[in-house]
């Protein structure tokens, strides 16, 4: 089979998921061409498995010009596709347009919630109906998208399979890891896994961290991102016992050293970061947002998404009580065994792809 995978801007998740297909896919004798922009290429490596790499100038907001010419290019690399796979509304959009009067099916997969509210907000609604009624099929990370697409009038074909990398082969000096940061001796640590942006909650985890000074706790967030500065303000001038690490290449031993993992996302898909949690074994507090809840399978303590109380009182329950704190443990390490693999991923995009090429497609409607 010949595939075009499409994806735009990617620095984590999306970039790993099309790696891992692209590897696997190539692995079983299929011919893949990856579309995307360059520096995603250079960050992930699609060309090292085999697979032929184009540079398409898709980025997180529309610009005509670069645009038109991704429509270009996505027009000729369709004439030599068996399927087209795209990821992300902007790359599903621009591939449906691309393919106006195309036999080739397109497959999208949608990893992240579309911005709401101004301009911004209204051009990813065109996006969203363009890619409902142009694709053949729409995947969604998280069952609150595939709500909305079917919604908007889309041939869904459920959640996508979205494995986690594998688990460290190399079991962790957890008590190396704490020494290097710093933990004192009976303190607990909270290991926070995020990019520093409005998704991920941080100012929510600041309220609960607020509300839960008495605690012998010592937050630390392992990322980078435009909050920076604005969160480390706030932590230096409300004395908060969180430190940012920044970006850390060493997530798997961070999370197994962690008597904790918290997450205060405001929306999740399928995310890495608690995958990885599982695998180590952690405790997890998360907020039941997007498709954290069916990550975690009831490992978790969940609250609701955006209430500060809530978060601390599950990060209280868990600091407080290592009888509970233990079988949130034992209960991560029984849900890790049950999460998607690479393999997993592959074969269910074969079993979408084999669908999609063997369906009656009506003609492409306008968006």
């Amino acid at each position: 089979m010949r595939v075009l995978l499409v994806l735009g801007t990617s620095a984590g998740g999306v970039g790993r998921h099309v790696h891992g297909l692209t590897s696997g896919l190539v692995a079983q004798g299929h011919s893949v061409v990856v579309a995307c922009p360059q520096e995603v290429e250079d960050r992930f490596g699609f060309t090292g498995t085999r697979a032929r790499h184009v540079a398409l100038a898709v980025t997180d907001r529309p610009h005509p010009l670069r645009d038109l010419r991704a429509l270009s290019t996505l027009g000729d690399l369709l004439r030599h596709a068996d399927v087209v796979h795209a990821h992300g509304l902007r790359a599903g959009a621009l591939s449906c347009l691309a393919a106006t009067g195309s036999q080739v099916p397109i497959v999208v997969t949608l990893h992240n919630a579309a911005p709401g509210g101004g301009l911004t907000g209204r051009v990813y609604a065109v996006l969203e109906r363009v890619v409902a009624r142009r694709a053949t099929l729409v995947l969604g990370v998280s069952a609150d998208l595939v709500e909305r697409m079917a919604e908007l009038g889309a041939r869904v074909g459920g959640l996508a399979v979205i494995p986690g990398p594998p688990p460290p082969q190399q079991a962790v000096d957890a008590s190396a890891v704490r020494s290097g940061l710093d933990v004192a001796p009976g303190q607990v640590l909270a290991v926070v896994v995020a990019r520093l942006a409005p998704q991920k909650g941080l100012h929510l985890l600041l309220d609960a961290i607020g509300r839960a000074r008495d605690l012998p706790l010592l937050v630390v967030v392992a990322g980078d991102g435009p909050q920076r500065e604005e969160l480390q303000q706030r932590i230096d001038s409300e004395d908060l016992p969180v430190r940012l690490l920044g970006h850390r290449g060493d997530v798997p031993a961070l999370c197994a050293a962690a008597d904790l993992v918290v997450s205060s996302a405001v929306w999740e898909g399928q995310p890495i970061n608690l995958q990885e949690a599982l695998h180590a074994g952690a405790a997890v507090v998360a907020t039941d947002v997007g498709g954290s809840a069916a990550v975690l399978g009831g490992a978790a303590v969940l609250v609701p998404g955006g209430d500060a109380q809530a978060l601390a009182d599950g990060i209280r329950l868990l600091v407080t009580d290592p009888e509970e704190r233990a079988r949130r443990q034992e209960l991560s390490r029984q849900r890790a065994r049950e999460l998607p693999t690479e393999a997993d991923a592959v074969a269910a995009a074969l079993g979408v792809y084999a669908d999609v090429t063997f369906v009656d497609r009506p003609a492409a409607g306008a968006p």
